[in-house]
């Protein structure tokens, strides 16, 4: 497949220092695509994004400060490519730009899909729940949207961080600290980390619900493990950390995963502390707007309610909205899979484009700059969308995170060097 390219990571540094942005390559093969809309709108007060552009420029061109960046979602985010891709753009803005923070949670132990940007591999019994399923037996969740829970004293789970890239994009990342989010039912159950040959304990912060763990030296691999297990435990998060100033990019994901999934996780506020984002990247809506009983004003209601957990973490954060991507619905007729446009996508681009304006956010049209309604047919054929109409192929993701990173980093230069 021949892949979009873009020259922003060629060009970026040339344009801080005044030089104008080059257009996008026009691709024949992508002619159903309005690839000349790409841009951020920002449909009212600019003040939070022109505040989030200084502390991005100040990383950039000073080297000062940090970034942290979140992006949240369902399956398309929990897949990682998409998350991943808009990352690497921005770190290789130039060398020196990776910052000290990995918000991370090890789906493959609960037998699901992991993000790519880190492997994980597990020992023993675990038992998953995620926000985008009710069950009685669910337990507490906070920030990622899901849990482990486990009573098997053998159970493990190692997580590497290592992504073994090529030479032109961003090292690995290295940590020398690592928190694990989660809590137990009883006393007698104590985590520890296996780093290197050695096992460290941790400290216990009961009010955040924290284990912490300072390593002897960087590395990029841990083992978590117990030394006791009388009872149950159960793992919601794990943030490792190095201190280094950059951007840190974040993904939040959960397969199915609706606005009210993250509005029924107690913990969610208070696991948001823990990365307090400058940008938040929303992009749930997908599986909102595929529900029979869609609507728009509910939609919004429900969002306003996350929007405003948000706020109380960090009052100074931008709010970036995603529209859903084109979609349609299948559903069996004569035993046959017959698939549906899903007019819900217009609805939700109008609520974002509303929202963004009362916010004081911005907006990234995905709708729109796919093609708008029926555009997901095109997208198939071309190999960057799956035969479900609703999830990208990894061409596709990688493509829409190149998209985003162009309209965000266009409008970031438009801010560093405004026309006269």
């Amino acid at each position: 497949m021949k892949r979009l390219v873009f020259i922003g990571l060629l060009f970026v540094s040339c344009s801080l220092w005044g030089q104008n942005l080059p257009s996008l390559r026009n691709i024949p093969d992508y002619s159903f695509a309005h690839f000349e809309r790409n841009r951020l709108i920002i449909p009212g007060d600019s003040t939070a994004m022109e505040r989030f552009y200084q502390k991005l420029d100040s990383v950039i061109r000073l080297g000062e400060g940090n970034v942290s960046i979140m992006h949240i979602g369902g399956s398309h985010v929990q897949a990682g490519v998409f998350t991943q891709q808009f990352r690497d753009n921005l770190l290789n803005i130039r060398t020196g730009l990776m910052g000290g923070q990995f918000f991370a949670f090890p789906f493959t132990a609960g037998k699901t899909n992991n993000p790519s940007q880190f492997k994980v591999s597990s020992t023993g019994e675990w038992a998953y729940c995620r926000n985008a399923v009710r069950r009685e037996t669910d337990k507490r969740m906070g920030l990622a949207g899901a849990a482990l829970t486990t009573t098997d004293p053998e159970a493990t789970i190692s997580i590497v961080t290592r992504e073994r890239y090529p030479s032109h994009c961003p090292p690995d990342f290295f940590f020398d600290k690592a928190t694990l989010v989660g809590f137990s039912e009883t006393e007698n159950v104590e985590p520890v980390i296996g780093c290197q040959g050695k096992k460290i304990l941790g400290t216990y912060n009961e009010e955040l619900s924290t284990y912490t763990f300072h390593l002897p030296e960087l590395t990029d691999s841990i083992c978590i493990q117990f030394d006791s297990v009388n009872g149950e435990f159960t793992l919601t998060g794990i943030l490792l950390e190095n201190g280094m100033s950059g951007i840190s990019v974040n993904g939040v994901g959960v397969n199915g995963a609706s606005v009210p999934s993250y509005l029924r996780c107690d913990d969610f506020e208070r696991d948001l502390e823990l990365i307090r984002p400058d940008l938040i990247i929303f992009g749930i809506g997908i599986n909102d707007a595929a529900e029979k009983d869609f609507e728009k004003e509910t939609f919004k209601q429900n969002y306003a309610e996350l929007i405003s957990i948000m706020q109380r973490v960090n009052p100074d954060c931008a709010l970036l909205f995603v529209t859903n991507n084109d979609s349609f619905k299948s559903k069996r007729v004569k035993k046959k899979r017959v698939y549906e446009v899903n007019p819900n996508g217009k609805v939700v681009q109008q609520a974002f484009k509303e929202m963004a304006k009362d916010y004081g956010g911005a907006v990234w049209d995905q709708f729109d700059v796919m093609g708008g309604l029926k555009s997901m047919q095109s997208w198939e054929k071309a190999g960057l969308a799956q035969k479900d109409k609703v999830h990208f192929t990894r061409d596709g993701y990688r493509l829409m995170g190149d998209l985003l990173y162009n309209a965000l980093i266009t409008d970031y230069l438009e801010h560093i060097n405004p026309k006269k």
